[in-house]
């Protein structure tokens, strides 16, 4: 056979069978993508029926009730020491004590200057007599009688300042011995033999003795947004880092007022107080604090994110997709459900500090398709902690809190092929995965229905593209 023939003969199967592959990958793009129409085009959750539990979450530190820090009023060098870490003290026991000499110095020169002034005091009383009986007897003048008085009252003024001067010098060199003022536990010690304690400006602190380290407390700093529903002997959980899988439970003591400010953000501190008979809690802990704060039980619920997803639409000017509150083409919209979305219901009051949100972020409305801020979306679910109905009461289980704590959004029913169909829904509390639905406004919503959540075909086209070739680069 002639080789050039047969070179012929190669290229056109070779030719032929690219052919045929092309063929086939087209086959399969159009197949996969016939079936996203059918039904696999979103992502979906199941509605149920359940428990939703609002909580509120913070981060505290972990202390004794009564914590005392023992200091001393003197400076001086650090002589003995009777307590170490961890030791067990007494009210009244001796901690350490600091180098007296210089203090016992002063006392004895103290000492001495009482001396001096009794020697002249009883000096002056001598003259002072002679001085009355010279003028009883007319030899002197009434005024060397006055000189002798007043100079024996000076002498007796300095007596008592001497004697001032003295105690104030014992005072001192007893505080060169540091007790414990309470019984319990030190916590810390800050000063080794041999160090100098200067209390210049103001006391320095030696030891800190805990009182009590069977009972604990929490001290969790909540923000501002959540600070309205924290109640007084409400219960309280937290775990530590040391005993991640170990929950602890306590019960709120106080709701301070005095508020920190940290980089604008305004938190309160919340007082909870845990027993700890094991001694598992130590002071200085980081706790992550859940307080509940409303729950509801056997309600229907939806995971939130279908509350955030929204169908796209196309443009009919630009051809541009955009994201609306409108339903897929063929799934008729009710008229009546925009503008339930829109606006309140009628004889209904709108939530408390609540605003409006048309006319923002491309002109969607709080229930449309925009978006809210992360800092408003709380309360209906939508917001990452899931948490932050201000103004929310307490709720029994089957209740749906407060009216002013509802919001109207829409939920997307997918059908049997795929097909969206639009409800309107009020909403209730949120756990940060599911929302209490308080109400059906508009369509029907039964346990067991599918809510779309997204795109399916989103994570197929990131990974179609993951394995293209850059621009330029040629096959190897």
């Amino acid at each position: 056979m002639d080789p050039l023939e047969n070179n012929h003969k190669q290229r056109r199967w070779l030719i032929t069978a690219i052919v045929i592959v092309m063929a086939a990958l087209v086959g399969l793009f159009f197949l996969r993508r016939g079936k996203g129409d059918n039904g696999e085009r979103y992502r979906s959750e199941v509605v149920d029926r359940g428990s939703v539990t609002q909580t509120v979450s913070a981060t505290g530190t972990v202390s004794a009730v009564t914590t005392v820090q023992v200091g001393s009023q003197v400076s001086g060098i650090i002589a003995k020491l009777y307590a170490d870490f961890n030791s067990q003290v007494k009210k009244g026991q001796l901690l350490a004590e600091l180098d007296p000499t210089p203090f016992q110095q002063t006392v004895d020169q103290r000492q001495a200057d009482v001396a001096k002034s009794r020697v002249e005091m009883a000096n002056s009383l001598i003259t002072y007599n002679r001085q009355k009986r010279l003028l009883e007897a007319g030899l002197i003048a009434q005024s060397d009688l006055d000189a002798a008085k007043a100079a024996y009252d000076a002498a007796k003024a300095q007596l008592d300042q001497s004697l001032a001067a003295l105690r104030q010098a014992q005072t001192n060199l007893g505080y060169t011995k540091i007790f414990s003022p309470i019984d319990g536990q030190v916590v810390a010690r800050q000063y080794d033999i041999g160090q100098t304690v200067a209390a210049s400006f103001q006391a320095p602190t030696l030891f800190t003795i805990a009182k009590d380290l069977t009972k604990m407390q929490v001290q969790a700093d909540v923000d501002q947004s959540d600070i309205g529903q924290i109640r007084v002997d409400e219960a309280a959980r937290f775990t530590v880092d040391a005993y991640p899988e170990q929950p602890f439970r306590g019960r709120i003591s106080q709701v301070r007022l005095n508020a920190t400010v940290n980089q604008n953000v305004i938190t309160y501190p919340v007082i909870i107080e845990v027993p700890n008979p094991d001694g598992k809690l130590r002071p200085s802990m980081t706790a992550n604090v859940t307080i509940e704060v409303a729950q509801v039980r056997d309600v229907l619920r939806v995971p939130n994110a279908a509350l955030r997803f929204r169908p796209e639409t196309k443009d009919g000017k630009d051809g541009k997709a955009k994201t609306g509150a409108a339903t897929p083409a063929g799934t008729p919209a009710p008229a009546a459900t925009q503008t339930a979305q829109q606006a309140p219901a009628a004889g209904e009051q709108s939530p408390a500090g609540e605003r409006p949100w048309a006319g923002r972020r491309g002109g969607a409305d709080q229930a449309g398709g925009g978006e809210r801020p992360s800092f408003e979306r709380g309360a209906a679910g939508l917001g990452e902690r899931g948490q932050g109905m201000a103004g929310l009461g307490r709720v029994f289980p089957g209740g749906g809190g407060r009216e002013g704590a509802r919001r109207q959004t829409q939920v997307y029913v997918v059908g049997d092929k795929g097909a969206l169909r639009q409800v309107t829904i009020r909403t209730g509390i949120s756990d940060g995965h599911y929302t209490q639905v308080v109400q059906v406004v508009a369509g029907t919503l039964n346990p067991g229905d599918k809510v779309a959540t997204g795109l399916a075909t989103a994570k197929v086209e990131q990974t179609g593209t993951q394995g293209a070739r850059p621009p330029g680069m040629g096959r190897f």
